[in-house]
């Protein structure tokens, strides 16, 4: 496992992250429904902008597939760049619509206006103070999640549940993007103010019932709990709750 004083205090640095920005990227705004062909995304997890496009799958509850582009990496870039002619990030491709996409505040746009139908919420509208903001909740991060490392490529992506305001579930982020690992990306976001709070602590007490019908109704029936990160690997049939036990796992699987 992971030096528990080390993992502890990048959870509080992930904490003064999601802290630094406004917590966006906890609550569904609407739920949208999920497209027939999986939505594309090229990103750097420590990038502002990347960052300020995952607040708006989890506000949809998107998923999405990530195709992780650190600085010095090798596996994704050069797809990226043939696919929108230039290695720069994030880049949407949505396979639905033929539309591939850079700029972050124009795929908010995008993502709203395809999927939801309606215009950017002013919560999630760009401000002109927040490539600042982005950039100190970044470093507040320890910038994790912005340089590749090497490591053993997977033969097939991972899956991972998570929302993009979750301290815990962002380091787990940060360790796949480092290693270029390609996943899945459920966006499990808390869909009532009563879902607020860590999982075993909720501001409403007593035992915890999710919304009927929801996407984490459908992850309570199979799991009797709903708690993120949650990573599985179809490599491995491994099944993983805890962020400490996920980037152990991660290291000692993936990591050179």
């Amino acid at each position: 496992m992971p030096n528990v004083v080390t993992h502890n205090l990048n959870v509080l640095g992930s904490v003064a992250t999601s802290s630094l920005t406004a917590w966006r990227g906890c609550l569904v705004v609407q739920q949208a429904v999920q497209p027939e062909k999986p939505i594309l995304l090229y990103d750097i997890e420590a990038c502002p902008f990347c960052r300020r496009v995952r607040e708006a799958l989890t506000a949809l509850n998107l998923d999405v597939e990530i195709r992780p582009c650190p600085k010095g990496g090798r596996r994704f870039r050069a797809e990226a760049e043939a696919l929108g002619g230039k290695q720069q990030f994030p880049l949407l491709v949505d396979q639905n619509t033929d539309t591939v996409m850079y700029e972050s505040a124009a795929i908010v746009d995008y993502l709203f206006s395809q999927y939801a139908g309606r215009p950017v919420p002013r919560y999630y509208r760009a401000r002109s103070y927040q490539p600042v903001l982005g950039s100190a909740a970044s470093a507040a991060s320890g910038l994790r999640g912005m340089r590749a490392r090497q490591g053993r490529v997977p033969e097939q992506a991972l899956e991972l549940w998570s929302f993009e305001g979750s301290p815990f579930s962002r380091l787990v982020r940060e360790k796949l993007c480092e290693l270029e690992i390609p996943y899945t990306l459920h966006n499990l976001g808390k869909e009532h103010w009563s879902e607020v709070g860590p999982a075993r602590q909720r501001i409403k007490p007593g035992p915890y019932t999710p919304i009927p019908g929801g996407k984490r109704d459908a992850f309570f029936q199979q799991h009797r709990r709903v708690q993120v990160p949650y990573l599985e690997d179809p490599n491995t049939g491994q099944g993983l709750f805890e962020s400490a036990r996920i980037l152990d796992y991660l290291e000692q699987q993936y990591a050179v």
